[in-house]
């Protein structure tokens, strides 16, 4: 039996005891698992109250059963959802019933992989069907709505047509080349292929927006023993989720908090003091501090304003990763707070005690990942998609510099096609079996 023909089932509805449970089914073979386990004709796309049947016609549960026929469902096949009671145990026996019937237990993410092997939606829609279910913001959810209607694959399509059109006729350019104008120095291909460059530009970023809003930005806060690491994560998780003393190195593990700012998700990591240590576990929680480190996408170093040196830790932090630098206990010295913008970096100034200045790092941290909570256009985004943005954006350079440099008309064609195919595997165009896998594997069952 084919894995993409034959009937799939699942329990669609989170695991636990609740009012209602739902069972989907898909396939060719759901009408006689309906017919078997209803004894009753079922319209099309109509809600009917029913019992489900044991083999032995004893009543199993009852219910509610909607029929949706192909093309015209989820998954563009034959589909019946049967809703019973949702406990547990009786869920698993509607399940086994099924089964026996003639389905077999769908894998995850395996209903939407059918629905995009049958052209009900592309690659990029129904990603943005797990990260709906996943959302963890009001904004994150509308975001993944605009993807799932495709607005996200709108924006793929209508680039994709521009390099269609610009590849023809920079072919047709080469094809012609006894022509008395040479259509690849006329100015008009450097045009389009600039107009087509800042199109990409403009689709990356609000997809890094997207990506922020699917994945949130991961901070760690880092520094030497009481320097105020645990009382910066209070005050922007506003409650005590950190032990706070004046004895250092009260922190020994690594402690995580996911909040929210404006809609922007924020994973914040308080992390063990920096300092030579003799004792094992302050060992092991400063490795694993620079553990954490190594994997954010900002570190805030917090600094005692009253000793400034300790800022030198900084060379103990990782080369590639954002620092901005938080001086702290200002109110100790009589100053006010502010932000300061220089070529060494961003510095804030801030009382975390007197809450002064803690607004300046909240949107600090807006800023310097790009996050505007005012946007209306942003569409779910992830890594994947921006890294296959990225190479598109590099084949599209490359293609500008080889028309500038040499007029080299099937380089630049050859590259056209590069920036091509990596838009396509977006929206799943061009895309390879173990991509798609990997993407359906990480649904949950039943969707």
């Amino acid at each position: 039996m084919n894995k993409n023909t034959d009937t799939i089932a699942a329990i669609a509805t989170p695991p636990g005891n609740g009012g209602v449970g739902i069972i989907r089914i898909s396939g060719e073979f759901a009408p006689d698992i309906a017919k078997q386990l209803i004894n009753k004709p079922l319209p099309a796309r109509q809600a009917v109250f029913c019992s489900f049947l044991e083999s032995d016609n004893a009543i199993l549960d009852s219910g509610i059963a909607i029929y949706f026929p192909a093309p015209n469902s989820y998954t563009g096949e034959d589909i019946l959802e049967l809703q019973g009671h949702g406990g547990s145990v009786i869920l698993d026996m509607m399940l086994r019933r099924v089964l026996e019937l003639g389905a077999r237990m769908a894998s995850p993410g395996e209903f939407t992989e059918r629905a995009f092997l049958n052209n009900k939606m592309d690659l990029a829609q129904a990603e943005a069907v797990a990260d709906l279910i996943e959302s963890s913001t009001e904004q994150s959810v509308r975001s993944a709505q605009k993807s799932m209607q495709g607005q996200f694959s709108e924006r793929i399509n209508e680039l994709l047509e521009e390099l269609t059109e610009l590849r023809i006729y920079i072919e047709a350019a080469i094809d012609f080349v006894d022509e008395e104008i040479d259509f690849l120095t006329d100015g008009s291909v450097e045009k389009r292929i600039k107009n087509i460059l800042g199109t990409i530009k403009q689709i990356l970023q609000t997809a890094k927006q997207g990506r922020l809003l699917r994945d949130g930005m991961t901070v760690v806060l880092a520094g030497k023993p009481n320097a105020g690491k645990s009382s910066l994560l209070n005050a922007l998780t506003g409650h005590e989720v950190a032990i706070v003393t004046e004895i250092e190195g009260t922190t020994r593990d690594v402690l995580r908090e996911r909040i929210q700012i404006d809609g922007m998700p924020l994973h914040i990591i308080d992390t063990a003091g920096l300092r030579d240590s003799d004792h094992a576990i302050e060992i092991e929680g400063i490795r694993r501090a620079h553990e954490e480190i190594s994997k954010a996408d900002r570190v805030l170093l917090v600094i005692d304003a009253q000793q400034p040196e300790s800022q030198s830790i900084q060379k103990l932090l990782p080369d590639n990763i954002p620092v901005t630098k938080i001086y702290n206990k200002i109110d100790l010295l009589g100053i006010e707070p502010e932000i300061i913008q220089s070529d060494q970096g961003t510095q804030i100034y801030l009382s975390i005690k007197q809450n002064k200045g803690v607004d300046l790092l909240t949107s600090h941290l807006k800023s310097c990942m790009g996050f505007d909570s005012e946007a209306e256009d942003v569409f779910i985004a992830r890594r994947r998609h921006i890294e296959a943005i990225e190479r598109a954006s590099k084949a599209v350079e490359n293609a500008l510099q080889q028309l500038i440099a040499i007029q080299a008309g099937e380089l630049v064609a050859e590259d056209l096609r590069q920036a091509q195919n990596a838009l396509s595997e977006i929206t799943g165009k061009f895309t390879s079996d173990d991509l798609l896998g990997k993407i359906f594997s990480s649904f949950c069952i039943g969707k």
